[in-house]
């Protein structure tokens, strides 16, 4: 006669399977959070600001169409210094940028 597991055994491997689960979805779920809190606490950068005007920055890249560096499809999203996850640049690290905004130092990400 086969002896059957006990409940007691099942529910126990049922709770270490869905335990190991939850622990290896854990890191996913930190990390989409802790994206969310870090584009946050970035403040948007200021056109005005010193280092803005010094790189041309516009939150509107069609607003750049005068100046001679500009070529129509360049945006801040696809820019090798931006960084999507926190919507902040290389060349402002203390602030998020538009991501449809421009400077003269865009460069192409590839």
């Amino acid at each position: 006669m086969a002896k059957e597991p006990s409940k007691s055994k099942q529910s126990r491997r049922t709770f270490l399977r869905n335990g190991l689960l939850g622990i290896a979805a854990l890191p996913l779920g930190i990390g989409i959070l802790s994206r969310q809190a870090f584009a946050q606490n970035l403040p948007r950068l200021d056109p005005s600001d010193e280092q803005a005007q010094a790189l041309n920055y516009v939150e509107v890249a069609e607003q750049a169409s005068d100046h001679p560096a500009y070529e129509e499809g360049e945006t801040c999203s696809n820019c090798m210094f931006f960084e999507r996850r926190s919507e902040g640049c290389q060349l402002f690290p203390q602030n998020s940028v538009e991501p449809g905004g421009w400077c003269q130092s865009w460069v192409t990400a590839n």
